[in-house]
């Protein structure tokens, strides 16, 4: 895979804000960040993480080399030649901490765990929010069209309509992490090892005198491989018949037609229709694979009114979350270093779902011990002890703190894994399919109700009585003041 360096993929904020604490010499006060994001995407129950092999990646790449350099030099700010020598030797040494890949997330937790010098946490912010949410959105697209269609048949096709090549890339594999099964991306497939699969376009139908002679000559070509597209001229009256006779054609040399594409019309009237003639003409096994624009609604629809489509090809509605192109995932200070300790930082907004959580958290999924199901994810200050002591602890919603329980049989699973210590890499990426049974594993840990594609249930995000209190006593001292006559 590319290493390509990305140092310049951040906002010139970053940039600026590195210069300031190196101007004032607090460019090496220890900070930590948390990476979150607000509101579930898609009205969906749960999020998919994804992105971090990506983060790795450009972390251990960050490189200010001599274009870097004189780029920043250019610049109208005027910046020092003795800060572009910083950068020269910028690299990473702080702590990263994040979800594994495929890991069910929830709004407010963290993802990620930056622990750093504030010059490095700042600087990567830019690169890691564009990665993780993006792929983040992607895979949970995908992770809802498969609910919809867990026993079929899922190609990505999205790279045509993708906003350019690393999207289409890096699109496919998080499709493929929520259980996807090929890409028609080359490229993805063999940086990643996506399986690869493609029919033929319109375009070669239409290139010969007629569609019979087109399937004839692409059924040489492929024997082993042949899908055909039948909807060029008629689906049921030209395609079917010609995919038909091809079928026979190969059944006499012992090859077998592997299936047929429908990619436009009513496609459960079509699909149905298809089925007859193909089960008819002796071959039921052949398969149905559908394609044209199609997302979770549309598939959950056409199986309602029982199209018999095997397969589902989807590429724009899924590589662009077209019903929401973005995820809205945020980076945000938690704590800095004062007096050698580090102290608490909190924001605070007129829109409550803004105001931060202060304070190095941990984040576990609490399972029941008895079920065997995920009851919360809970948020705790990082040296708290009581989960890993397996001490009973009170659950309960921030929002509605009468709504509570306590629970003393269960399992804590910390969220968080560690990545780099000191920057040093000490987390080994798994490849793809250990991340593919893992989500599917996660899956399991959860009720139905939770993930449910209509009105799924609120799943629980919360927090220890010990960080809700310093929430509340930090909320009370940085309040707002009352705007309003002078009394």
């Amino acid at each position: 895979m590319s290493t390509e360096p990305l140092t310049l993929h951040t906002d010139k904020y970053q940039i600026n804000m590195m210069y300031a604490h190196w101007k004032q010499g607090t460019h090496r006060k220890r900070t930590a960040f948390d990476l979150y994001f607000r509101k579930l995407p898609f009205g969906n129950g749960y999020a998919v993480f994804a992105g971090l092999e990506r983060v790795v990646h450009y972390i251990q790449n960050i490189r200010f080399g001599d274009e870097e350099l004189a780029y920043l030099a250019q610049q109208e700010e005027g910046y020092e030649q003795s800060f572009l020598d910083e950068l020269r030797q910028f690299r990473f040494t702080g702590n990263l901490y994040a979800m594994p890949e495929g890991t069910l997330a929830f709004g407010g937790e963290p993802l990620l765990r930056v622990e750093a010098a504030i010059f490095e946490a700042q600087f990567i912010e830019t690169a890691m929010l564009n990665f993780i949410n993006y792929q983040t959105l992607i895979a949970t697209k995908a992770a809802r069209i498969k609910a919809v269609a867990p026993e079929d048949g899922l190609l990505e096709f999205g790279t045509r309509r993708a906003q350019e090549a690393d999207a289409a890339v890096w699109g496919a594999r998080a499709a493929y992490v929520a259980g996807f099964d090929a890409t028609s991306n080359m490229r993805a497939g063999m940086l990643f090892g996506i399986p690869t699969k493609g029919t033929h376009a319109h375009a070669w139908v239409q290139f010969h005198d007629t569609e019979a002679q087109a399937f004839e000559r692409f059924a040489d070509a492929l024997p082993d491989f042949v899908t055909l597209l039948v909807d060029t001229y008629d689906t049921l009256r030209s395609g079917l018949p010609n995919a038909i006779r091809i079928a026979k054609r190969l059944e006499q040399r012992g090859k077998t037609l592997r299936g047929i594409r429908l990619d436009s019309g009513d496609l459960a009237y079509l699909s149905k229709e298809a089925r007859r003639m193909l089960d008819e003409a002796g071959f039921p096994h052949v398969k149905i694979t559908a394609s044209n624009d199609l997302d979770e609604h549309l598939i959950f629809n056409l199986k309602a009114q029982g199209a018999r489509i095997d397969i589902w090809g989807v590429g724009t509605q899924l590589i662009t979350a077209a019903d929401q192109p973005a995820l809205g995932g945020v980076y945000k200070l938690a704590a800095r270093e004062k007096d050698g300790m580090m102290e608490p930082v909190i924001k605070l907004s007129g829109n409550p779902e803004k105001v931060t959580t202060p304070g190095v958290k941990a984040v576990y999924r609490i399972v029941n011990d008895e079920t065997g199901k995920a009851e919360a994810d809970y948020i705790a200050l990082a040296e708290e002890d009581d989960v890993t002591r397996k001490q009973p602890i009170k659950l309960f919603d921030p929002l509605h703190p009468y709504l509570q329980k306590t629970v003393s049989r269960y399992t804590a699973i910390p969220l968080l894994r560690p990545i780099f210590e000191h920057g040093e890499l000490v987390y080994t990426l798994p490849d793809l399919e250990a991340i593919r049974h893992y989500h599917q594993e996660q899956l399991r840990q959860f009720w139905p109700e939770y993930l449910r594609k209509l009105n799924p249930e609120k799943y629980p995000v919360d927090l220890s009585v010990k960080l809700w209190e310093l929430k509340k006593t930090m909320m009370e001292k940085f309040r707002p003041y009352h705007i309003g006559p002078a009394e």
